[in-house]
């Protein structure tokens, strides 16, 4: 496959409509390549309604560029949203050769790219989504619930931060459907204010909002989470019964900080010592659901925690799964890097290992045994990717399920350059693994004369641990 020339930001751009007046979107292309500068050209299916600024332009090599998407003034509504399937961009992209055209302005790039053979230019397409709380009312007045949740789902804060007025505009025009109940559920649960979600007694009379999370199984660290009140979840966290406390559907408040795509939240979670890895009722956990929304920003930041993703649920689908037959490339991808992260570092791959990081791959990813890049390095033997991943800032006493740290497993490997190089970077000499097996114990057990000599020269302690097992 043809490694790409350039990164973007988004594959939809998503436009906040208002009628009758300009709206605007940027977009930001990503260079990949070290060495050269990308020429892009932006075209649109729709040259009556849209505009682009610049609609050409160079990016210097590794850096990045920003162009904006201008709807014109419109005088209806979009004739379906939010995802527009008649509206869309292609971005040309090629290596630019100095002094092919007369010069860097964006016409003669554009001409440039447009005299190139076809096949020559890299091509990405970016779909269009209207989006905005205007079309957002608009759908809750028709009763249209599909588009209802397909905005909120591109714009996952746009309820917590409408103002008190038009939040509660929104929740009357709910109310006042045929059939309002599940509507009004849908806004509630996607983020509504708590002024709004009070005045819902006043607007409709027939919804009751504690019973509502009640009858969920909910606890207040729940709500909290549910509706993206990380100040009021670290209040909670204090006070509350557990943080993995399971709703009716078996679901923690991780779950749902994943489902909605609340991120701080997320994070406080686990850094407050929620399981990541817990499942729900159906066996699904907090990443599979990241995963199944297409969220990259969730999937990245549990990766990054520690996240499991080869877990399966109850029809034995994992996040890798799930986010494939959805066609989610770009989760797939992140899913992916930490794995090939894992597999460079075994096959001693400095090159893409180093382009792998480079683009944000997690070094944190662990296989079923709890191995990450650093153990499968260290044990190895391969010491350039040790000195790589601990300049990545790769924790040097993270332990494997047995607690071995890197350190004992480039001892079990025999290499002491291996060990001398992550002694050299700070590694606790003294590690004890779940059964208390030091380093230097290992090397005398195996008889590694050398290792062994090393780690005494170096302060190792050659006390034996009380608690050790015939085994390391």
């Amino acid at each position: 496959m043809e490694r790409p020339l350039v990164e973007l930001s988004e594959t939809e751009v998503r436009l906040d409509f208002m009628l009758n007046s300009k709206c605007r979107a940027n977009v930001t292309l990503r260079s990949l390549s070290a060495t050269t500068a990308i020429a892009f050209k932006v075209q649109t299916s729709s040259p009556h309604k849209f505009l682009v600024n610049p609609p050409a332009g160079l990016i210097p090599p590794l850096s990045f560029t920003t162009f904006q998407i201008i709807l014109k003034p419109q005088a209806q509504l979009p004739p379906s949203f939010p995802r527009s399937p008649s509206d869309r961009f292609l971005i040309k992209t090629a290596p630019f050769v100095p002094n092919s055209p007369d010069s860097t302005h964006p016409d003669s790039l554009n001409s440039w790219l447009s005299s190139l053979p076809r096949g020559s230019t890299q091509d990405f397409k970016l779909k269009v989504a209207f989006v905005g709380p205007f079309l957002l009312h608009q759908a809750v007045i028709c009763g249209d619930i599909d588009s209802v949740k397909n905005i909120i789902k591109r714009q996952r804060s746009i309820l917590a931060e409408l103002p008190p007025r038009e939040a509660e505009s929104l929740l009357r025009a709910a109310t006042e459907l045929a059939d309002p109940e599940d509507m009004v559920n849908l806004l509630l649960e996607a983020g509504l204010t708590i002024d709004a979600r009070a005045k819902a007694d006043n607007v409709g009379g027939f919804y009751e909002v504690d019973t509502k999370w009640q009858s969920k199984g909910w606890s207040e660290l729940h709500v909290a989470i549910a509706f993206d009140r990380t100040e009021d979840a670290l209040h909670l966290l204090d006070r509350v019964g557990p943080l993995d406390f399971r709703d009716k559907e078996g679901r923690t408040p991780l779950h749902l900080a994943a489902s909605r795509g609340n991120i701080q939240c997320a994070r406080t979670l686990v850094e407050s010592g929620a399981d990541k890895d817990a499942k729900s009722k159906d066996g699904r956990t907090a990443l599979c659901r990241a995963a199944a929304n297409g969220d990259h920003k969730m999937v990245e930041l549990l990766i990054e925690m520690g996240a499991d993703p080869t877990i399966a649920d109850d029809r034995g689908r994992s996040a890798f799964d799930v986010a494939r037959d959805k066609g989610h490339e770009e989760i797939v991808e992140i899913l992916e890097r930490g794995e090939t992260v894992l597999m460079a570092a075994r096959r001693d791959d400095l090159e893409h290992l180093q382009s792998l990081l480079q683009k944000g791959a997690s070094t944190n990813y662990c296989d079923q045994y709890g191995l990450t890049a650093l153990h499968a390095a260290a044990f190895k033997g391969h010491k350039n990717i040790v000195s790589m991943l601990v300049e990545f800032g790769v924790d040097l006493e993270c332990q494997d399920n047995e607690g071995h740290v890197p350190l004992h497993l480039a001892v079990e490997g025999g290499s002491l350059e291996t060990v001398e190089e992550l002694v050299n970077r700070g590694a606790n000499l003294n590690a004890k693994s779940n059964n208390g097996a030091t380093p230097l114990y290992m090397a005398k057990t195996i008889g590694y004369n050398d290792i062994s000599e090393f780690l005494v020269s170096r302060g190792a302690s050659s006390s034996p641990s009380s608690s050790l097992s015939s085994s390391f």
